[in-house]
């Protein structure tokens, strides 16, 4: 039975990617409280997790003995045009979105076997190649920052045997984005596990959408 490892499980696609493997797996959700939803699933459940304080990342990866799979997921959008800049906000984001990722996989990675994969759940809003609409400060800069750690991570751990995924996971109808998008959670998570299940050293680093669309940088 694999030990899968997922940030962010609360809610939305996390705890439809939560979902998805609960039955058959050992699923591991860290998360800052958990929900009733996430309750209800009966998986191990690891509390307190602050993904914008490091030192909270820190402790509750001390308490896992490692993963098979690390799937990145939490992540924040806080939106401010350029003639108001939140500056906070931007940081908040970087914390949380980029930062966040990068320092649990390396508190995790000496703990990963030959075989075990990382999946960060970015957006294609961190493409430079794909932005045409401007905006989006800090959660694109937070997702560019999240592309390159990705990218590093896999030429990195590909020594160790450990492949690294970057996920776009389409445009869902969950919280952040205001209940809007043709996909539901459920939907983008089947596929996300369908891009994790495929993922070999050979296409390590690779930055995918949901659909197996490789996204431009």
């Amino acid at each position: 039975m694999s030990t899968i490892v997922i940030t962010g499980a609360n809610r939305g696609i996390g705890l439809e990617l939560a979902r998805a493997r609960a039955k058959d797996h050992e699923v591991v959700a860290l998360v800052r409280e958990p929900s009733d939803a996430l309750r209800a699933l009966g998986v191990r459940i690891e509390a307190g997790l602050d993904a914008a304080d490091g030192a909270s990342i820190d402790r509750v990866a001390a308490r896992l003995e490692g993963a098979d799979v690390l799937i990145n997921n939490a992540g924040i959008m806080r939106r401010s045009p350029l003639h108001a800049l939140d500056w906070d906000g931007i940081d908040a984001q970087m914390r949380v979105n980029a930062y966040a990722p990068l320092r649990l996989s390396a508190a995790l990675a000496p703990k990963m076997s030959a075989g075990s994969k990382i999946a960060i759940v970015t957006s294609r809003m961190g493409s430079i190649g794909d932005n045409t609409s401007g905006g989006a400060y800090g959660y694109r800069m937070s997702k560019v920052a999240v592309n390159m750690a990705g990218a590093s991570l896999a030429h990195d751990l590909r020594p160790r045997g450990i492949a690294v995924a970057i996920l776009h996971p389409g445009h869902v109808r969950t919280e952040m984005t205001g209940g809007t998008g043709p996909l539901s959670a459920a939907e983008s998570a089947a596929m996300l596990w369908a891009r994790i299940d495929a993922l070999t050293l050979e296409t390590s680093g690779t930055f995918w959408h949901a659909n197996g669309e490789v996204l431009p940088w």
